[in-house]
């Protein structure tokens, strides 16, 4: 064993590339659950890590095997095992604590718990599934009005999850978005700034869930473009003197408030909402290290987020207060672009830019790019600059930015037009082309399943699937080949298919909806089709349609406008050939269990009366 307490790390992305990072001169050893390729080993080399996904029960006790104390990388783990292992009778220290981590899957819990205790957050109710959800939704738009947000309760991250209902018009969509999950809607916040604050929070290991020590970072602003931070800015930018020091104590006093009610130690991230009159809401909470804490690596080199999160795990003394070194900083992330090499002029010029009193500093994570992935971060400090000088010395490196992201909408938006008939010679796809290469706009290089319609009426029904595509990785592309208004184009499509490497075509239509059963008559290919819900007989002559095929010309069928459905087919037959889909099939209908347990634990333990409240 290492001579000091070996750490295990429950996801190995660029969170834990960072950790591993400020571990290294602490001499901290870290064992990393994670693929092989995962960036945290790609610099931490040592027999103690993982290899697989931190969302396997085996691969979480394997991990736990080889350290001494665990923690997270993303909240999103099996908490159940996580009890497990802190209770037993050798019992592995998890922090934060499995009972922070469940709370904060559930983010309407979340949020109530938070209101329980007093704190400030915005008023939301529970949302129907299935059936009653549209009347449930009409129900919250009573109350708030319009708009108001409707969110998923678990598995949302980076604004995935999120869905804006500005007017009766969107619910529909937000029925055929949303149904498949349950979620609550949120009265909109008419904030003037996003604010987040980094909380450093230790107990004791006698006195579990007792806060003994709170330490809050400076206050940060952070702006978000297509719901995924962008920039974030120290200190925030409009505030000045005596109103940047009330609006700060006041953040930081809310932020050190919400990591009191919590449990276990280590780093957590406050994302709050600023008002027009002043007020501070709490956003939602991350329980690990956090995009808006980066620039902590250089403007409080001597306890970044990273090297806090080793201190507070190990429970190491801590300063009194955390003093930035510099008077203003500034992050920008690197996202990828419609192209691989997108960001490119972007770090060219970063490292290009020098000025007396500004530093530059270039961090990527040994990620490939993908439009909108995550791949790297800019920080700029500037030794004596106001946070507005600072941003007109960036001027440069935001336009960019700015830039790599406009190309990428309209990539996407391209991609979402009807294609052209395929010209080039079609080819295999190479070994490389995995479930790894997928993209959330559909542009993949290998697409391995064909998500096409009759008419871009049908797309909304198809956005579910889209989703559940991407949650597992598997590269799609998206076409409109109506089998009556162009049938040429449909044979083409459907007989070329399979030379191209599709493995599975996902097809969607209403009314007399031949699309699907046509498509499976030209190619070779399973074909799911998705009956649509028109303006008439809801949807049965679509599924009828489909589901009654002549003997002969097999055409898997769904129910009516469930997308996730034809995508998690589509997945499982991918499985039967692809081991890493299977073993994500598997993790996903654990995960399924699992709220059904939660449910009916809380149902068993609140009542039928409280939970239908509820």
């Amino acid at each position: 064993m290492f001579p000091t307490p070996v750490i295990g790390l429950l996801g190995g992305g660029q969170l834990g590339q960072m950790l591993c990072e400020a571990a290294a001169p602490l001499n901290v050893p870290i064992a990393v659950l994670d693929a092989d390729d995962a960036p945290a080993k790609q610099v931490n080399r040592n027999t103690h890590h993982v290899a697989g996904s931190f969302k396997e029960a085996s691969k979480i006790r394997e991990l736990a095997a080889n350290s001494d104390v665990l923690t997270v990388e993303i909240e999103h783990i099996d908490t159940a095992v996580l009890e497990e292992l802190a209770t037993a009778a050798k019992a592995v220290p998890v922090h934060p604590s499995w009972k922070t981590l469940r709370l904060v899957q559930n983010k309407y819990e979340q949020k109530e718990y938070f209101a329980s205790k007093g704190l400030p957050v915005a008023e939301q109710m529970a949302i129907e599934s299935g059936t009653g959800m549209r009347t449930s939704m009409e129900q919250a738009a009573a109350s708030y009005g319009y708009p108001f947000m409707l969110k998923a309760r678990k598995d949302s991250y980076d604004g995935r999850g999120n869905f804006k209902v500005s007017s009766p018009e969107d619910l529909a969509a937000a029925e055929s978005e949303f149904g498949h999950v349950a979620c609550y809607a949120e009265k909109w916040v008419p904030f003037v700034m996003e604010l987040s604050v980094m909380v450093i929070r230790t107990e004791s290991d006698s006195a579990p869930g007792v806060t003994k020590k709170l330490l809050p970072y400076p206050v940060v602003e952070t702006v978000h473009e297509d719901n995924i931070c962008s920039y974030v800015y120290m200190p925030p930018r409009g505030l000045s003197g005596e109103r940047l020091a009330q609006i700060s104590d006041m953040a930081q006093a809310v932020a050190c408030r919400v990591i009191d009610q919590l449990w276990g130690r280590g780093v957590f991230a406050v994302e709050l909402f600023l008002t027009a009159d002043d007020r501070i809401l709490v956003n939602e909470i991350a329980p690990r290290p956090h995009n808006s804490g980066h620039l902590t690596i250089e403007a409080i080199p001597y306890m970044s987020q990273f090297k806090a999160q080793l201190t507070a795990i190990l429970d190491r003394p801590l300063p009194a207060a955390l003093e930035p070194h510099v008077a203003s900083a500034l992050m920008i992330n690197v996202l990828g672009g419609a192209t691989a090499d997108a960001h490119v002029p972007l770090l060219e010029a970063a490292q290009a830019t020098f000025a007396k009193g500004l530093g530059v500093y270039v961090h990527m994570y040994g990620k490939e790019a993908k439009p909108s992935r995550k791949i790297g971060h800019i920080t700029l400090t500037g030794t004596t600059m106001s946070i507005a000088e600072l941003e007109a010395s960036a001027a440069q490196l935001i336009e960019l930015a700015k830039t790599i992201r406009e190309d990428r909408v309209k990539a996407q938006t391209k991609a979402l037009r009807p294609a052209a008939s395929a010209s080039a010679a079609p080819s295999e796809p190479s070994p490389a082309a995995s479930p790894a290469t997928a993209t959330q706009a559909g542009v993949a290089a290998n697409p391995l399943v064909l998500v096409t319609m009759g008419s871009d009426s049908d797309l909304p029904v198809l956005k579910a699937g889209f989703d559940i595509l991407d949650q597992f990785g598997v590269p799609w592309e998206v076409d409109i080949t109506s089998a009556h208004r162009t049938p040429a184009k449909m044979g083409q499509v459907a007989t070329e298919a399979a030379a191209r490497g599709i493995k599975v075509i996902i097809a969607a239509a209403g009314g007399a909806a031949h699309l699907p059963g046509m498509l499976s008559a030209y190619t070779p290919l399973p074909v799911i089709g998705v009956p649509v819900k028109a303006t008439h007989l809801d949807g049965m002559d679509s599924l009828m349609s489909i589901v009654q095929m002549p003997r002969g010309v097999p055409t898997a069928t769904v129910a009516i406008n469930n997308s996730t459905n034809a995508a998690l087919l589509a997945i499982r037959i991918l499985g039967a050939f692809t081991p890493a889909l299977l073993t994500k099939m598997e993790a996903y209908q654990r995960d399924m269990e699992q709220q059904v347990m939660e449910k009916a634990e809380r149902l068993r333990t609140i009542g039928v009366a409280a939970y239908l409240k509820k």
